[in-house]
């Protein structure tokens, strides 16, 4: 896993500092060759590493979840790769049977490398890491994101507004990577205290929930339920949980 994803790793920053070919999937939904291109070399490479496992690729999948599934974001944040912004990553996840069993999330750019495999703990460039201990919500740095369909100014745009102006005036403050799969190995190593977002996909989260677990961290719904993929996510060090969780306010 490691050495595959370094290689794909050469190609995100042969990219990230080349000539972009930039496409629209959406009105502000942007795609590149290198998506393309990672994801191409990485589903070849894990489909030989890892026999029977259906590959769930952003820009090639068929289906968005398998019994043995491997869940691949070629560049998470490929609008920040677009603009020369640092945080973009590649994220794959591994999944058997519903639950997740190994991750890596890799910057190339800033040569952080997350990874983690089930009952064996989280670690960034081989240094074991763990979620922040701090209980209070004051203290709590926060990540979260917004969907693409905010130009439909829709219920998710306005429960991501909602919620920012319920958590912003009692939290340290909240940041927006632009990466999903970044926030939540940051939430894993104790930058964030939580992370929260609405629409993601399952390779936005695969990698990062194992992540955060075994570091120590929880995951789940905005109900404080056990997440699965399509719901509104919520990760956090586990002594904030709760209080992020109540503060957020509703999603109706």
């Amino acid at each position: 896993m490691r050495e595959i994803i370094h290689e794909a790793g050469k190609i995100l920053k042969e990219g990230y500092w080349g000539k972009k070919e930039v496409h629209k999937k959406g009105s502000v939904d942007l795609l590149t060759q290198y998506d393309i291109k990672i994801e191409e070399f990485l589903s070849e490479a894990l489909q030989k590493r890892y026999a029977g496992f259906t590959i769930v690729g952003e820009e090639s999948a068929s289906v968005q979840e398998a019994k043995k599934a491997i869940y691949i974001d070629p560049i998470d944040g490929t609008t920040n790769f677009v603009h020369h912004i640092a945080y973009t990553a590649i994220s794959v996840g591994v999944w058997e049977d519903g639950k997740p069993i190994e991750a890596a999330i890799y910057n190339p750019i800033l040569e952080e490398f997350f990874y983690a495999k089930k009952g064996e703990g989280a670690y960034l460039n081989g240094e074991r890491i763990e979620v922040s201990k701090d209980g209070e919500l004051i203290n709590a740095l926060l990540a979260t994101g917004f969907p693409y369909t905010k130009t439909k100014r829709g219920k998710d745009f306005r429960f991501v507004m909602r919620t920012m102006q319920n958590l912003l005036p009692i939290t340290r403050d909240i940041r927006r990577l632009g990466s999903a799969s970044i926030d939540l190995a940051y939430v894993a190593c104790g930058r964030f205290g939580g992370f929260y977002e609405v629409n993601l996909k399952p390779w936005d989260v695969a990698a990062g929930i194992l992540l955060v677990q075994e570091a120590g961290g929880k995951v789940t719904n905005h109900k404080g339920e056990p997440y699965r993929f399509g719901d509104i996510i919520v990760a956090s060090n586990g002594t904030i949980h709760n209080a992020l969780i109540e503060h957020m306010g509703e999603w109706d």
